[in-house]
């Protein structure tokens, strides 16, 4: 079999079968399991499957997905506290910390209430409640709230923010494309954390694994917009060297 055979063959049984293990792959084409990895991370780099630790899922569907935050709180928790911890290793007192909405994000307030003298800006509900009764000073945007997110969007929100500062930006996503950019589900979510962006010197994205090789609807930013990402260990190789090709400090956790 040749090889684009065996990688055209590996893609119809991702789609019928819904997740796929090297050493089943090696088993079945009678390769070996580091031709079947260098097949996963091929594939993956051409957007047609999504790498995973260990094997490989099917490429994420749905650009306008957009499920609540309730429905994300329940999904790779150990992940988000290790990232959460890592996040809140970057910050020192006195310094200005701007958090989007999200439940990594979320997770990070929690880490940050340790914290004794910190300025936090925020456009979700969510993470103002969490902080609220905290020694910290708290800055909530303005904007039209949104139900799914409990983030607060739209002209109002950005107008706040132009008009303030933040050492660093911990940016959660939906989806990370390393060739594409960071994204979103909502238009309206992503001109903010762009404005967001915009007023803090460091942008730090923390997402884990299961968010690279998929897009959402919205762009944000390229990924050469950003200074450092914060994910668990189950990257893909191919989507951790083109982090490091693009210059994007990564931290492992």
């Amino acid at each position: 079999m040749l090889n684009e055979e065996r990688r055209r063959a590996i893609v119809d049984v991702i789609g019928r079968e819904g997740r796929v293990v090297v050493k089943d792959l090696a088993r079945r084409f009678s390769a070996s399991p580091v031709t079947i990895r260098s097949d996963l991370e091929i594939l993956h780099s051409q957007g047609l499957v999504q790498r995973t630790h260990g094997g490989a899922l099917p490429v994420q569907v749905g650009a306008l997905l957009d499920p609540s935050l309730r429905e994300k709180e329940k999904l790779h928790r150990l992940e988000k506290q290790r990232i959460a911890e890592a996040a809140a290793a970057l910050v020192k007192e006195g310094e200005s910390v701007a958090l989007d909405s999200g439940t990594t994000t979320t997770a990070v307030a929690r880490a940050l209430r340790k914290f004794r003298n910190l300025t936090v800006i925020t456009n979700a509900v969510n993470i103002a409640a969490e902080l609220a009764g905290t020694s910290m000073e708290l800055i909530l945007t303005g904007g039209i709230l949104r139900e799914n997110s409990f983030s607060l969007v739209g002209p109002l929100a950005e107008d706040s923010l132009r008009r303030l500062s933040a050492d660093i930006l911990f940016l959660g996503v939906d989806g990370f494309d390393a060739h594409f950019g960071l994204t979103t589900p909502n238009m309206l979510e992503a001109k903010v954390n762009r404005v967001m962006m915009e007023i803090s010197r460091q942008t730090v994205v923390i997402c884990d694994s299961s968010k690279f090789g998929r897009r959402s609807l919205a762009l944000i930013a390229p990924p050469a917009a950003i200074h450092h990402i914060i994910t668990d260990n189950k990257i893909s190789k191919t989507d951790l060297r083109l982090l490091k090709e693009s210059g994007i400090e990564v931290t492992l956790v």
